[in-house]
């Protein structure tokens, strides 16, 4: 195996571990404040789980774009991981990566920094996690090579169809206070 080889695999596997964090975490996010599921709200390990993944994404996320960054077959600089739209090559799904790590960056910093922040100002930030993921779902769908395997499509689809039904159960049941 050469070494662009193992770049390679390792930005698949840290990429897709890194979706999973992500997807658990806003699976468990929103559960955890819909009414219909109000028994989650102050389930501990349900928290835990969610704080963990929300977590868990940073040094996974690290580790697929260094990984990139270091194979050299894959083409990508430093400035296309950060500035949207700016690889030369497969502009729109590595832009949307970007833009999508970006978002992510930003919830995740106004994240500890909720307490100093006004309430409704960092709902909005927080719900931008939504978007972030439905923009690294994109990423991942238009980059992806893994895609023909089934547990690879299991998950990605599977999220969809959780936080799709969990959204139309907090739309219909309404919402936990924070």
């Amino acid at each position: 195996m050469t070494a662009d080889q193992f770049y390679w695999l390792l930005a698949r596997v840290a990429g897709l571990s890194s979706y999973a964090a992500l997807a658990i975490a806003l699976l468990t996010g929103i559960a955890m404040r819909t009414a219909v599921l109000d028994w989650l709200g102050s389930n501990r390990a349900v928290r835990s789980l969610h704080e963990y993944t929300t977590v868990l994404w940073l040094p996974l996320g690290a580790l697929h774009v260094v990984s990139l960054l270091l194979d050299s077959t894959a083409r990508i600089g430093v400035v296309d991981v950060v500035l949207p739209f700016h690889a030369s090559y497969g502009a729109l799904a590595i832009g949307l990566g970007a833009l999508s790590l970006d978002v992510l960056v930003a919830v995740t910093i106004a994240a500890y920094l909720k307490r100093r922040m006004r309430k409704d100002v960092w709902l909005w930030i927080h719900r931008l996690a939504y978007a972030a993921f439905a923009l690294l779902f994109l990423h991942a769908v238009l980059s992806g090579t893994d895609f023909s395997d089934p547990a690879v499509s299991a998950i990605t689809w599977g999220t969809a169809a959780g936080l799709l039904t969990l959204g139309l159960a907090r739309l219909l049941g309404g919402r936990l206070p924070a």
